[in-house]
């Protein structure tokens, strides 16, 4: 896991992921740094867009609010019924997409 949060220091800093830039932040938190496990994580990592798998993560989805006045009109059943599949499908295509590239990481 560390080398995955020494990814994401990097990330958050602005600095490129690469193979010496994650090896050095390894380094200086105390970790003997695995060459072959760095070149994967910097392999696998250049295939995604961490902004992207950050906003999709559900761990991550901020909580809505909840409303203050009852809506004027509600929907008719199968009207919600179809856009909550709708909506149901297009977070487990986000989800599948963000875990793509993180899977290799552990499998």
């Amino acid at each position: 896991m560390e080398y995955v949060y020494a990814a994401m220091l990097l990330h958050k800093a602005g600095k490129t992921i690469d193979e010496k830039n994650l090896t050095d932040v390894l380094k200086s938190a105390g970790v003997n740094a695995d060459p072959v496990r760095v070149k994967a994580l910097v392999v696998s990592l250049s295939e995604v867009d961490i902004d992207e798998a950050i906003k999709s993560s559900p761990t991550m989805m901020p909580i809505a609010a909840a409303p203050t006045a009852a809506p004027t009109a509600a929907p008719t059943p199968e009207a919600k019924s179809a856009e909550e599949k709708k909506e149901k499908e297009e977070e487990k295509e986000k989800e599948e997409a963000a875990l793509e590239g993180l899977g290799a990481l552990f499998g």
